[in-house]
């Protein structure tokens, strides 16, 4: 992992990438702020009253979403973004909360990216980006996976955060979006679409709808080696891979994983956690136009420092 942080931070440093976090009443959120500065990783943003946070704001920006001059725009902003699904009276109250101010800050280009969750659920964090930001072109939702690394070995695997019973065309999306965040890490992508079957071995709805998320995910000419669908064993094992799935590219040397359904996602990355001693990092978006990342409400103060760096990188790539 610390090799890891360290090429990443090499990719960002001295490059001013403006982060907002809306959580500065958290020690945790303080703490990483003051690292990230102090080590010219990003130039971090906070929202909340100067009087009541805890850093130098002659050094570190802090936002009072009540009073800032940019505050009328963010409302107007706001306004037109939801196209009549919010009046200019809602947009101003809402625009009081951090997280949605923050968010506004990231849409208007006033920051690069945002980091929440220590205090926020995740709908709080990901309410705000999806009506706001929204999704690139091309994907119609967001969705969380997990960076898991051992020693030297890294994968990624999705979704484990956001959608519960995915279609062949989100899953397709996953696949593709998915193999764009491995080389941000520096893994060279080979995706698996799993499922309980592998190449045809069974034959149900839930098989079907992998292997027609693998025909849409190559329909898109992107270059990536994505194959399905598959078991783990056939994704992972060589031997397994060569003696179920003859052909394949992937099959036994997959290193991005896409889940069937939210289900097998979670459980599946919290095994890999627990049993295989893998440090799993996220859940880190994907497929929004602009990055916004959501902490775990028991995260640490290197939770927090590592998620802004990723979130940085992600900002001058995506």
């Amino acid at each position: 992992m610390a090799n890891l942080i360290e090429e990443l931070k090499k990719k960002i440093k001295g490059k001013q990438v403006r982060i907002v976090f809306p959580e500065p009443e958290d020690p945790r959120i303080i703490e990483a702020v003051k690292r990230l500065y102090e080590e010219d990783l990003v130039k971090p943003i906070l929202i909340g009253n100067p009087d009541s946070i805890d850093v130098d704001s002659s050094k570190i920006d802090v936002i009072d979403p009540k009073n800032t001059p940019i505050f009328n725009e963010c409302v107007q902003s706001l306004v037109e973004r939801r196209a009549g699904k919010c009046a200019y009276e809602e947009a101003q109250e809402v625009l009081k909360t951090p997280n949605y101010f923050g968010t506004m800050l990231v849409y208007l280009n006033y920051a690069d990216g945002l980091v929440s969750g220590a205090i926020h659920s995740t709908g709080e964090t990901v309410k705000p980006a999806l009506q706001v930001i929204k999704t690139k072109s091309g994907v119609s939702r967001t969705f969380g996976y997990f960076l898991m690394i051992r020693g030297d070995e890294k994968y990624i695997m999705a979704d484990c955060a956001i959608n519960p019973n995915p279609d062949a065309k989100m899953l397709a999306e996953f696949a593709i979006e998915s193999a764009k965040a491995a080389e941000i890490f520096g893994i060279e992508p080979r995706v698996a679409m799993l499922s309980f079957s592998t190449n045809g071995s069974a034959v149900s709805d839930e098989t079907k709808k992998v292997r027609e998320a693998v025909k849409i995910a190559k329909s898109k000419n992107t270059g990536y080696l994505i194959d399905g669908e598959m078991q783990f064993d056939a994704a992972f094992v060589q031997s397994v891979g060569k003696s179920k799935f003859k052909g394949s590219k992937v099959a036994g040397q997959a290193n991005t994983f896409i889940f069937p359904d939210l289900n097998s996602g979670n459980i599946g990355y919290k095994i890999a956690q627990r049993l295989g001693n893998f440090e799993a990092i996220g859940p880190i978006l994907a497929g929004l136009n602009k990055p916004v990342n959501d902490l775990s409400r028991g995260c640490s103060v290197d939770d927090v420092y590592n998620t802004a760096i990723i979130t940085a990188v992600q900002s001058l790539i995506e």
